[in-house]
Protein backbone atom coordinates (compact mmCIF):
# COMPACT_ATOMS: atom_id res chain seq x y z
CA UNK A 1 0.00 0.00 0.00
CA UNK A 2 0.82 3.22 -0.29
CA UNK A 3 0.29 6.88 0.93
CA UNK A 4 -2.52 6.88 -1.63
CA UNK A 5 -4.34 4.05 -0.69
CA UNK A 6 -5.20 3.28 2.62
CA UNK A 7 -7.17 1.18 4.47
CA UNK A 8 -9.20 2.35 7.63
CA UNK A 9 -10.87 0.68 10.10
CA UNK A 10 -12.68 0.95 13.50
CA UNK A 11 -14.50 -1.35 15.64
CA UNK A 12 -17.85 0.04 16.91
CA UNK A 13 -20.56 -1.86 18.82
CA UNK A 14 -22.24 -3.88 16.36
CA UNK A 15 -20.23 -3.32 13.35
CA UNK A 16 -16.61 -2.67 11.82
CA UNK A 17 -16.30 0.04 9.95
CA UNK A 18 -13.28 -0.10 6.91
CA UNK A 19 -12.80 2.61 4.58
CA UNK A 20 -10.83 2.49 1.35
CA UNK A 21 -8.89 5.52 0.56
CA UNK A 22 -7.54 5.47 -3.23
CA UNK A 23 -7.76 2.66 -5.68
CA UNK A 24 -9.68 -0.30 -4.75
CA UNK A 25 -7.34 -2.84 -6.54
CA UNK A 26 -5.64 -6.14 -6.35
CA UNK A 27 -3.08 -4.12 -4.66
CA UNK A 28 -4.86 -3.17 -1.56
CA UNK A 29 -7.37 -6.24 -1.28
CA UNK A 30 -4.71 -8.74 0.77
CA UNK A 31 -5.10 -5.89 3.12
CA UNK A 32 -8.73 -5.27 3.14
CA UNK A 33 -9.30 -9.53 3.03
CA UNK A 34 -6.78 -9.90 5.92
CA UNK A 35 -8.45 -6.70 8.48
CA UNK A 36 -12.07 -8.34 7.29
CA UNK A 37 -10.97 -12.22 8.37
CA UNK A 38 -9.71 -11.06 11.74
CA UNK A 39 -12.46 -9.16 12.27
CA UNK A 40 -14.97 -12.24 11.02
CA UNK A 41 -12.62 -14.70 13.35
CA UNK A 42 -13.27 -11.71 16.40
CA UNK A 43 -16.66 -12.34 15.76
CA UNK A 44 -17.95 -9.82 13.86
CA UNK A 45 -21.36 -9.94 11.69
CA UNK A 46 -21.78 -6.44 10.12
CA UNK A 47 -18.77 -4.80 7.96
CA UNK A 48 -19.72 -1.33 7.02
CA UNK A 49 -16.80 -0.54 3.62
CA UNK A 50 -16.93 2.79 3.10
CA UNK A 51 -16.17 3.55 -0.23
CA UNK A 52 -16.45 7.64 -0.07
CA UNK A 53 -13.05 8.20 -0.49
CA UNK A 54 -12.25 5.52 -3.19
CA UNK A 55 -11.42 6.46 -6.90
CA UNK A 56 -12.92 3.10 -8.28
CA UNK A 57 -12.54 -0.47 -7.80
CA UNK A 58 -10.92 -3.72 -9.81
CA UNK A 59 -12.46 -6.62 -10.04
CA UNK A 60 -9.91 -8.66 -7.56
CA UNK A 61 -11.44 -5.44 -4.62
CA UNK A 62 -15.26 -6.43 -6.00
CA UNK A 63 -14.53 -9.82 -6.04
CA UNK A 64 -12.68 -9.77 -2.28
CA UNK A 65 -16.14 -7.18 -1.50
CA UNK A 66 -18.21 -10.42 -2.69
CA UNK A 67 -16.05 -12.95 -0.51
CA UNK A 68 -16.83 -11.65 2.45
CA UNK A 69 -20.48 -11.33 1.61
CA UNK A 70 -20.53 -15.41 0.83
CA UNK A 71 -18.60 -15.76 4.26
CA UNK A 72 -20.85 -14.11 6.13
CA UNK A 73 -23.83 -16.01 4.50
CA UNK A 74 -22.27 -18.99 5.51
CA UNK A 75 -22.29 -18.00 9.21
CA UNK A 76 -25.76 -17.43 8.55
CA UNK A 77 -25.95 -13.54 8.07
CA UNK A 78 -27.73 -11.66 5.75
CA UNK A 79 -26.97 -8.54 4.84
CA UNK A 80 -23.33 -8.30 6.67
CA UNK A 81 -21.73 -6.48 3.82
CA UNK A 82 -22.83 -2.53 3.93
CA UNK A 83 -21.51 -0.29 1.64
CA UNK A 84 -21.46 3.45 2.84
CA UNK A 85 -20.91 6.01 0.44
CA UNK A 86 -20.05 4.42 -2.93
CA UNK A 87 -20.77 7.31 -4.99
CA UNK A 88 -22.46 6.72 -8.56
CA UNK A 89 -18.94 5.01 -10.07
CA UNK A 90 -18.56 2.43 -7.71
CA UNK A 91 -22.20 1.74 -7.38
CA UNK A 92 -22.37 1.11 -11.18
CA UNK A 93 -19.57 -0.97 -11.02
CA UNK A 94 -20.89 -3.07 -8.22
CA UNK A 95 -24.65 -3.35 -9.97
CA UNK A 96 -22.88 -4.01 -12.96
CA UNK A 97 -21.25 -7.51 -11.43
CA UNK A 98 -24.83 -7.65 -9.57
CA UNK A 99 -22.89 -7.54 -6.23
CA UNK A 100 -26.29 -5.39 -5.11
CA UNK A 101 -27.27 -8.61 -4.40
CA UNK A 102 -24.77 -9.63 -2.18
CA UNK A 103 -24.18 -6.25 -0.67
CA UNK A 104 -26.37 -4.18 1.04
CA UNK A 105 -25.45 -0.28 -1.23
CA UNK A 106 -26.46 2.23 1.39
CA UNK A 107 -28.83 0.97 3.22
CA UNK A 108 -31.44 3.68 4.28
CA UNK A 109 -31.69 1.89 7.70
CA UNK A 110 -28.26 1.15 9.36
CA UNK A 111 -27.02 1.57 13.27
CA UNK A 112 -24.23 4.00 11.85
CA UNK A 113 -26.69 6.42 9.88
CA UNK A 114 -26.38 10.04 10.84
CA UNK A 115 -23.29 9.52 12.18
CA UNK A 116 -21.01 8.64 9.32
CA UNK A 117 -18.94 11.61 10.24
CA UNK A 118 -18.76 10.90 13.77
CA UNK A 119 -17.10 7.29 12.87
CA UNK A 120 -15.03 8.20 9.99
CA UNK A 121 -13.32 10.54 12.90
CA UNK A 122 -12.06 7.53 15.14
CA UNK A 123 -10.89 5.41 12.31
CA UNK A 124 -7.04 4.15 12.34
CA UNK A 125 -4.81 2.72 9.86
CA UNK A 126 -4.53 -0.70 9.13
CA UNK A 127 -1.56 -1.92 9.09
CA UNK A 128 -0.75 -5.67 7.05
CA UNK A 129 0.61 -7.97 9.28
CA UNK A 130 2.75 -9.69 6.34
CA UNK A 131 2.97 -8.85 3.01
CA UNK A 132 1.99 -11.38 0.45
CA UNK A 133 4.61 -13.08 -1.76
CA UNK A 134 3.88 -13.48 -5.71
CA UNK A 135 2.21 -17.27 -5.30
CA UNK A 136 -0.03 -15.97 -2.43
CA UNK A 137 -1.21 -13.08 -4.30
CA UNK A 138 -1.62 -14.51 -7.47
CA UNK A 139 -3.81 -17.04 -5.40
CA UNK A 140 -5.33 -13.92 -4.16
CA UNK A 141 -7.07 -13.09 -7.61
CA UNK A 142 -7.74 -16.09 -8.55
CA UNK A 143 -9.64 -16.69 -5.55
CA UNK A 144 -11.40 -13.41 -5.85
CA UNK A 145 -12.47 -13.77 -9.76
CA UNK A 146 -13.64 -17.66 -8.90
CA UNK A 147 -16.02 -15.86 -6.36
CA UNK A 148 -17.05 -13.09 -9.05
CA UNK A 149 -17.85 -16.04 -11.73
CA UNK A 150 -19.55 -17.78 -9.22
CA UNK A 151 -22.22 -15.17 -8.34
CA UNK A 152 -23.83 -14.95 -11.69
CA UNK A 153 -23.82 -16.74 -14.85
CA UNK A 154 -22.76 -13.43 -16.97
CA UNK A 155 -19.73 -12.61 -14.51
CA UNK A 156 -18.89 -16.48 -15.38
CA UNK A 157 -18.77 -15.91 -18.63
CA UNK A 158 -16.86 -12.79 -18.47
CA UNK A 159 -14.22 -13.56 -16.43
CA UNK A 160 -13.75 -17.36 -17.72
CA UNK A 161 -10.75 -16.37 -19.49
CA UNK A 162 -9.46 -14.64 -16.62
CA UNK A 163 -10.11 -17.32 -14.58
CA UNK A 164 -8.42 -20.10 -16.82
CA UNK A 165 -5.19 -17.81 -16.91
CA UNK A 166 -4.98 -17.35 -13.30
CA UNK A 167 -5.04 -20.54 -12.86
CA UNK A 168 -2.21 -22.26 -15.31
CA UNK A 169 -0.45 -18.96 -13.71
CA UNK A 170 -1.02 -20.40 -10.16
CA UNK A 171 -0.23 -24.02 -10.83
CA UNK A 172 2.50 -23.03 -12.62
CA UNK A 173 3.84 -21.15 -9.78
CA UNK A 174 3.06 -24.25 -7.06
CA UNK A 175 5.06 -26.46 -9.32
CA UNK A 176 8.13 -24.44 -9.48
CA UNK A 177 7.47 -23.90 -5.90
CA UNK A 178 8.13 -27.84 -5.50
Amino acid sequence: MSSENAILVGVFDGFTWIRCEGKGSFVISPALKECVEGRISAGERCLVIDLEACTGMDSTFMGQLASFAARLSKLGVSGGVQIASPGERNRSSLEDLGLDCLLVIDPPVAPWRGRVADFRAMLEPYHMGRLPGMQERARHILDAHKTLSATNEDNARKFAGVVGILEKEVQDQERQAD
